[in-house]
């Protein structure tokens, strides 16, 4: 019997290199703006409900434009997607460096800032197409884990603010862009065969089949919960809690590190035990810390909750995706274009909802319980659709198996 190939032989891996620091710078700047949430507030004098919008802003920006470098993505490659959003990228950059000094203005370039978190569009497709099956848990986790730019916006911005100003801050991310867009030309490759050509028709035809809204709920709890808390976090830590700004910061970074350098864990547990089981253990435990984290103890302990909370929905993410090239085979570019706006429309939302609900209530504790809400209902659908996915194209344990091997529930794994 041939041997299978270990993950490190078996795929491109300055592909893979190439794929995490474009998401991971990309994900740096899409957040620069939460990240730099307390200074732009304090200079423009927002209220909770505004600080909430203001850091949703960039999140649907790459909500919507990740529908649109998805399909780039299936029509002309994720390398040449990839080169045009670190292209656009510039843009938003540049507005907020010279140009934003209004709330108005400041909205227009947190929009355009969606460029950068469209970004997860053509990465994924890019380092899993070099990659079978097996590992692909694996690999998207990787390039995935690109997130952990989260980490060092929320840690060198609050400082690079203190000394140079967050107009200028902008301006300082343009150089570590342009050294990923040097990487990214230099040493990414399309996987070789034959690449399928999408069209629209079946654009809309994974539109019409009732697990492409399932895997948006899933995605849009996981990502969309990190995205949300990591934009938002030193606000609301600041706000709750009267820390300084920069050490709002800290502790932002430190509770996303956790989910960012977690995510190839929650593939490769996916790769092992099944996503779907992996999942719904990670629900039910997100639900419960969201409740604790809700109850405002001291910051200590309300720190270690978001540690651990974000290292759950860091775990999160690098499960659903470990099932998405399962499920939809060569269809991932799309796929992901769709799941990745779900999560970018999760991440919207919950800004908007714990600002919100602290300007009525004058605490956080409702949207964080929302938040729990949102985790249950997540674990109850997951639930009552593995009995409907069992013996189709997962076996019995929820693992995985490439769409196709399955087509009956006799067929499905052994117990």
């Amino acid at each position: 019997m041939k041997s299978e190939k270990s993950f490190w032989k078996s795929g491109h891996l300055p592909t893979l290199f190439s794929a995490f620091l474009y998401f991971d710078v990309s994900f740096m700047i899409w957040v620069l703006l939460g990240a730099l949430g307390n200074y732009v507030a304090a200079d423009l004098g927002l209220s909770p409900a505004q600080k909430g919008l203001m850091t949703a802003v960039p999140l649907l920006g790459g909500s919507i434009l990740r529908l649109v470098f998805g399909q780039l993505t299936d029509r002309i490659g994720p390398k040449k997607t990839g080169c045009l959003g670190l292209a656009a990228t510039i843009l938003p950059l540049l507005g907020g460096w010279l140009w934003a000094d209004s709330l108005g203005r400041i909205y227009c370039v947190g929009l355009l800032l969606g460029v950068a978190g469209a970004s997860f569009a053509a990465a994924l497709p890019l380092a899993s197409r070099w990659y079978p099956a097996r590992h692909q848990g694996l690999a998207m986790g990787i390039a995935g884990a690109g997130n952990s730019g989260t980490v060092f916006a929320t840690f060198f911005a609050p400082r690079l603010a203190e000394a140079y100003g967050w107009h200028t801050v902008f301006g300082l991310a343009i150089l570590p862009l342009l050294i990923a867009a040097s990487v990214f030309i230099s040493l990414a490759k399309e996987a070789p065969g034959t690449r399928k050509t999408s069209d629209r028709s079946e654009f809309m035809s994974m539109l019409k089949e009732p697990d492409t809204y399932l895997f948006s709920v899933f995605y849009a709890v996981t990502f969309g919960g990190f995205v949300g808390l990591a934009s938002f976090l030193s606000i609301l830590l600041r706000d709750q809690y009267g820390v300084s700004k920069v050490t709002a910061g800290d502790l932002t970074a430190l509770c996303v590190m956790a989910g960012s350098f977690l995510r190839p864990v929650g593939g490769f547990l996916a790769d092992r035990l099944g996503g779907v089981r992996v999942l719904a253990v990670l629900y039910g435990v997100i639900s419960l810390l969201a409740l604790g984290a809700a109850q405002l103890p001291a910051l200590d302990l309300v720190t270690v909750l978001f540690f651990l909370l974000m290292a759950c929905l860091g775990v999160g993410n690098g499960s659903v995706f470990q099932l998405v090239p399962q499920r939809f085979g060569r269809r991932v570019g799309i796929a992901t274009g769709i799941f990745g706006a779900a999560g970018g429309v999760g991440g919207f939302c919950l800004p908007i909802l714990l600002g919100s609900l602290k300007q009525i209530s004058g605490s956080y504790a409702s949207g964080l319980m929302a938040l729990a809400g949102l985790a249950v209902v997540a674990l109850v659908i997951l639930s009552v659709a593995q009995s409907g996915w069992t013996g189709v194209w997962i076996g019995r344990h929820g693992r995985a198996v490439p769409h196709g091997e399955l087509s009956t529930p006799e067929n499905a794994e052994p117990a």
